[in-house]
């Protein structure tokens, strides 16, 4: 086995041995410092000594000696000779799960509990959002923060802020009960669906995706539905997640280079995907008595994905899915994809008119997206100098390199056709 496949699981890992450590001992904070530095071990002693056998095992008796190790050097400082004595305890009790050879509590997985954990009702719905794509999605203070269109400095406050009302709340490690069940879920299903978009369509970087990301998104969000298999928009969110990911393979031509979705060879689609995904939204939509977000992108990932070439993509139905969402769920990047599907119905200079507010939101301020669509459009309507110059500006606001060399190659080949001066 090579270097990067001993590696390549860790994301899926994290939450795991995340889980399993505070299931144990508690210390939420200082587990998930445990745990990056247990990653960070493997990621320098796996190349070389190759993976191990437990993997999850080697990661838990790590992460717990690290932990042990911290929490010991706080009790010495603070003098508190009974929580040393605790701790002690806690000491003699890791050896034996995470060395056992059979299955025990080190391989039980707690990805959804963790999960539920930090969208804690203590914490504010961005600060929910936040930790958990910290904690159980792995994400960069950096890249949550471009999510949220927010400065880093703001983010990771935040987040630092999150793990103190986890810990002065006394959270306990389970799921919620039913009387915390939707509040928390809804905050879930956002933080899934995050992690999933940074995954498929990674924020900054070389890459242009990130397939572990996406993988643990699918994974959690499989354990989720079958745990509440009748839950419409969590049928909806996973359905929405097996339609998108089956294009991925034909997203990137050679060198890593960024295929849009009218230009892709659909022949290399995942047809086992695209038919579980459709599947699953068609039956749901049949029987939903509580239309959702999710479902509703979900409808609109089906019908492109029904589409064998880009001319017969049904834009009409796709627009009406879209006025529906943007009556449910308010937003800038529905407004966004709303503007494609109506200048895909009625032109694009009706798509152009519906971008004209978006310039005022401060959400979007930073956002390159705002730009590219709009110089999409722009070049539909033939105002070549207006898209060359959106293009440009769009490839000096994305830091992810894939898109920028796909808007700076569109800029190109705009550039010839519009005379200087």
């Amino acid at each position: 086995m090579g270097a990067a496949a001993g590696v390549e699981d860790l994301r899926s890992l994290a939450p795991q041995v995340l889980g399993a450590l505070v299931r144990r001992y508690g210390h939420f904070d200082a587990a998930e410092d445990a745990v990056q530095e247990a990653l960070a071990a493997a990621a320098r002693q796996w190349p070389v000594d190759g993976r191990p056998d437990r993997p999850r095992a080697w990661l838990v008796r790590v992460a717990s000696r690290r932990l042990i190790d911290h929490l010991r050097s706080e009790e010495a400082r603070r003098r508190r000779e009974e929580a040393t004595a605790a701790l002690d305890t806690a000491d003699r009790q890791v050896a034996a799960p995470a060395d056992a050879a059979g299955a025990g509590p080190v391989d039980r997985d707690d990805s959804l509990t963790l999960l539920f954990l930090c969208c804690h009702p203590a914490l504010s719905p961005p600060s929910q959002l936040a930790l958990t794509l910290r904690a159980v999605g792995g994400l960069t203070t950096a890249e949550i923060a471009r999510a949220f269109l927010v400065p880093e400095a703001t983010m990771a406050q935040r987040i630092s802020r999150a793990k103190q009302r986890i810990r002065a709340a006394g959270a306990r490690f389970e799921l919620p009960g039913p009387g915390e069940w939707d509040d928390r879920l809804r905050v879930v299903l956002q933080v899934l669906y995050l992690m999933f978009n940074e995954g498929y369509l990674a924020s900054s970087g070389p890459d242009l995706a990130r397939p572990d990301l996406t993988a643990e998104a699918l994974r959690l969000a499989r354990l989720l539905h079958a745990r509440v298999p009748d839950d419409p928009e969590v049928a909806g969110l996973l359905a929405l997640m097996l339609l998108t990911e089956a294009r991925r393979p034909a997203r990137t031509g050679p060198g890593g280079v960024l295929v849009p979705l009218d230009e892709q060879d659909r022949s290399r689609w995942d047809r086992d995907l695209v038919a579980e995904g459709d599947a699953l939204i068609t039956r749901t939509l049949a029987t939903t008595r509580r239309l959702g977000p999710y479902q509703l992108q979900a409808a609109i990932a089906a019908v492109h994905d029904a589409a064998e070439r880009p001319e017969d993509t049904d834009w009409r139905q796709i627009a009406a899915l879209y006025a529906l969402l943007d009556g449910i769920a308010p937003g800038p990047m529905v407004t966004l994809n709303r503007a494609v599907a109506v200048a895909m119905v009625q032109g694009p200079e009706a798509g152009l008119a519906m971008l004209e507010p978006l310039d005022a939101d401060p959400r979007m301020a930073r956002h390159h997206r705002l730009a590219s669509v709009r110089a999409h459009l722009l070049e539909r309507a033939g105002d070549h100098a207006g898209a060359l110059a959106a293009y440009r500006a769009a490839a000096r606001a994305t830091t992810s390199l894939p898109e920028q060399r796909y808007l700076l190659a569109r800029a190109g080949r705009l550039a010839a056709q519009v005379s200087p001066g």
